[in-house]
C-alpha cells in the first residue's frame, strides 16, 4: 500500500514535470529573436509594430565635468526597443549613435563665418558670433534616426546629444578628450559598468539589462566622427563601427600642410564657428564654456595667422588616439566629397590594418555623405554584433563604385589603394601662359614660369583658360587607352615668391574640361592639394620666404580612385588663391615655379607600362 501510494506520487510528480516543462517549451518556441538569412539580420515581422516599441530617455553620468558646476556632467540618452525586451526578457545588440545635431543648430548665414579677405600671415578678421540656439528640448526622444532600419532586424537603438548640446551637461570641445569619453560613458552603461538615471539631476538609477553587451556605432560626418572618438577610448563592448565621411582631424580638416583653408562649401569656417554652430546646450552654462573653450582654449591654440599644426590641432587628431582600439571598421566616403576629404578615412583606415584591426573601405565618386549599400552594413553589424559567422573578413577589402555606377553596386578589389598600382613620375615642360607638357622623361633646363595671384578667377575658370597669366598648366598626350588612378598622388614643387608668403594650390583636371550641365562630378576635377610654402621644413614651424629665393616641397594630394577616359589629357594645374578653399589676399603676389625642380607622382594601375601603352 505505501509502495502503491510512492509510485502514484512519483508518476503524478513526473507528470507534472512532463507537462510543466512541455508549457516552457511552447513558449521558448514562441519567443520572438532575431533571424538570419545568408548572413545578414533579416527583417522580424514581430519587431515591426511602432506601437509595440518602448521608448524611454534618461541620463548616463560621466568620468569629466566640463561645464564647471563642480559635477560630473551627464548625457541625454534616448533607447527604443522591441516591446519583447521588456516582457520576453528578450536581449539584442545595441546600434548607437550620438551627434551634437539633434537639439537644433545655430546660424548658418556667412555673417558668421570669417571674413577671408585678408593679406595672409596676418590676425583674421573679427569673428561676429551668431545669435545663441534655441533649444527644441520639449521633447523625450532626441532623434528617430536609423530606427526604422535597423530595429526590426533585432537591434536595440540609442542615440545621445555629445557634450554641451541639447539636454546633455558639458561644453562642446570640437574633438576634445570629451567627445571621447561622453559616448565611451553611454556604452559602459549599455555593458553595466557606469550609472543611468532617470532624471538629469536626480539619483534614481535605470540599468539596460535589455542589452547584450554588445554595441555598433554610425553615423555620418560629424555624428560619424563619434564612432571613431568612442573607438579610440578602447571601451569593452564597443565591438564595431561604420564611420561615413568622418572628420578624423580638425587640423585636416581646417588646415592643409600649414595653410589656414577651409572646407567645401564653407569659405570662412574655422572651428570656433562650428562650436557656435553645435553649442544648443544649457543656457546658464554656455557663457562659463563661451570663456574657457571657445574664447580661451580654442582662441589660443587654433591659430590662423601661421596655420601651423601644435599641440592643440594634436589633441584633436584621431589618429594620434588609435592605440587603444579594436572595434571592427567598415570606413564609408566619397572621392569627391570637398567638405570632409577623402584623406580623412584613408588615414584611418591605412592605420587600422597595420594594427590588425578587422577593416574594411568603401568609397563612392560623389559628394559629402553615402553609406555603404545596406547589404555590406547588415553583414558587418551581424558579424560583430550577432555573432553570426558569415565570412566578412574574407570579404574584399575595398569596395570603389566606378564612375558610370550606383552607388550600391561598388567594385571589388583586393585593396585600396589598389595593389597593382605603382607611382608613375611627371615631369614639367614649359609652355606659360598657355599648356605646358606633362611628361614621364625629364628634359633638362625647362627654366622658370610665373604666375600672378588673382582670386577672381575659380580653379574651374582657370583650368578651362586656353591662355592666362594667373596659372600654370602642364598637361599629358592624349590618352588613346583609359588610364586607372588608385591612391595619392604626391607633388614635389620648387617655387619662390615675391613676398613673404603665398597659397599654393594645385590640381590635377582632365581635359578638355565638360562643360555640360550634365557632367559628372568626376569628369573634371581628379584631385586637388593645397599647401603653405613657408613650412616647405616643418609643419610645426613656418618661416617667411624671402622674396626671389627659391623652395622645395613636397605634399599629398587627396586620395582617389579614378578612371581617365581615352581621349581625355592629364593636367596638372598650379596657382596661388583658391577662390573656394583659401585665404584671399589682394591680388598681385608672383608665384615663380623652377620646372627642373618640378615633378608630381601619380599611382597607375599598372605603373609606367600601362601609361606608355595608353599614350602609343
Amino acid at each position: 500500500m505505501v509502495k502503491s501510494k510512492i509510485s502514484f506520487c512519483l508518476s503524478l510528480g513526473l507528470l507534472f514535470f512532463i507537462l510543466f516543462h512541455s508549457s516552457i517549451m511552447a513558449q521558448d518556441e514562441n519567443k520572438v529573436g532575431p533571424i538570419f538569412k545568408d548572413g545578414e539580420a533579416q527583417i522580424v515581422p514581430e519587431f515591426e509594430d511602432a506601437d509595440r516599441w518602448i521608448r524611454h530617455d534618461l541620463w548616463v553620468e560621466t568620468e569629466f565635468d566640463t561645464d564647471g558646476d563642480g559635477k560630473l556632467d551627464r548625457m541625454h540618452v534616448d533607447v527604443t526597443r522591441p516591446g519583447q525586451t521588456e516582457y520576453e526578457g528578450l536581449k539584442l545588440p545595441v546600434i548607437y549613435i550620438s551627434s551634437p545635431y539633434f537639439d537644433g543648430m545655430g546660424s548658418g548665414s556667412s555673417d558668421y563665418l570669417y571674413n577671408v579677405h585678408q593679406e595672409l600671415n596676418q590676425p583674421s578678421p573679427q569673428l561676429v558670433h551668431p545669435p545663441e540656439i534655441k533649444r527644441r528640448n520639449k521633447r523625450p526622444i532626441i532623434s528617430k534616426s536609423h530606427i526604422k532600419t535597423w530595429l526590426p532586424r533585432g537591434y536595440i537603438i540609442v542615440h545621445s546629444s555629445s557634450p554641451g548640446t541639447g539636454l546633455s551637461d558639458g561644453s562642446p570641445t570640437v574633438g576634445g578628450d570629451n567627445e571621447s569619453l561622453a559616448p565611451k560613458a553611454v556604452i559602459d552603461w549599455l555593458c553595466g559598468r557606469a550609472d543611468g538615471f532617470t532624471t538629469r539631476t536626480g539619483d534614481e538609477k535605470v540599468e539596460a539589462y535589455w542589452s547584450t553587451g554588445k554595441v555598433g556605432m554610425t553615423g555620418t560626418s560629424y555624428n560619424g566622427t563619434i564612432p571613431l572618438a568612442a573607438a579610440t577610448t578602447g571601451v569593452e563592448g564597443l565591438e564595431a563601427i561604420i564611420p561615413i565621411a568622418p572628420n578624423t582631424s580638425y587640423y585636416h580638416y581646417y588646415r592643409s600642410n600649414g595653410l589656414v583653408r577651409s572646407p567645401g562649401g564653407y569659405l570662412g569656417e574655422d572651428i570656433d564657428v562650428l562650436y557656435d554652430f553645435i553649442h544648443s546646450g544649457d543656457e546658464s552654462k554656455r557663457a562659463y564654456s563661451n570663456k574657457v573653450i571657445r574664447d580661451g582654449e580654442m582662441k589660443e591654440g587654433m591659430d590662423r595667422v601661421t596655420g601651423d599644426y601644435n599641440d592643440f590641432w594634436a589633441g584633436r587628431d584621431y589618429l594620434n588616439d588609435m592605440e587603444p582600439m579594436k572595434a571592427a571598421l567598415l570606413m564609408s566616403h566619397g572621392f569627391n566629397d570637398w567638405n570632409v576629404m577623402p584623406e580623412h578615412s584613408y588615414r584611418i583606415y591605412e592605420e587600422a590594418q597595420k594594427m590588425g584591426i578587422p577593416s574594411q573601405i568603401y568609397y563612392h565618386q560623389n559628394g559629402h555623405g553615402g553609406p555603404p549599400p545596406m547589404t555590406m552594413m547588415n553583414r558587418w553589424f551581424t558579424r560583430y554584433l550577432h555573432g553570426v559567422e558569415n565570412g566578412v573578413e574574407e570579404d574584399a577589402k575595398a569596395w570603389i563604385v566606378r564612375e558610370n555606377d550606383k552607388q550600391d553596386e561598388p567594385t571589388a578589389y583586393e585593396n585600396y589603394p589598389n595593389p597593382e598600382a605603382s607611382p608613375v613620375t611627371f615631369y614639367l615642360g614649359k609652355g606659360a601662359p598657355k599648356q605646358g607638357s606633362l611628361m614621364t622623361s625629364k628634359m633638362q633646363n625647362q627654366g622658370q614660369e610665373t604666375l600672378t595671384d588673382n582670386y577672381s578667377f575659380s580653379g574651374e575658370a582657370l583650368a578651362q583658360a586656353e591662355e592666362t597669366e594667373h596659372r600654370l598648366i602642364y598637361v599629358s598626350p592624349i590618352l588613346k587607352e583609359d588610364i586607372h588612378i588608385s591612391g595619392i598622388s604626391t607633388i614635389t614643387i620648387k617655387a619662390a615668391s615675391n613676398k613673404p608668403a603665398v597659397n599654393l594650390s594645385v590640381y590635377l583636371v582632365s581635359l578638355p574640361w565638360n562643360k555640360s550641365r550634365r557632367a559628372k562630378i568626376t569628369d573634371n576635377i581628379i584631385t586637388r592639394g593645397w599647401a603653405d610654402l613657408q613650412n616647405h621644413k616643418s609643419l610645426r614651424e613656418s618661416e617667411p620666404l624671402k622674396p626671389g629665393e627659391f623652395y622645395e616641397m613636397t605634399f599629398e594630394m587627396q586620395p582617389d580612385d579614378q578612371i581617365i577616359p581615352a581621349g581625355q589629357q592629364i593636367g596638372l594645374m598650379i596657382f596661388a588663391s583658391d577662390r573656394d578653399f583659401t585665404l584671399l589676399p589682394e591680388p598681385g603676389t608672383k608665384l615663380t615655379i623652377d620646372l627642373d625642380g618640378t615633378s608630381i607622382t601619380i599611382p597607375i594601375v599598372g605603373g609606367e607600362k600601362a601609361f606608355a601603352k595608353a599614350i602609343k
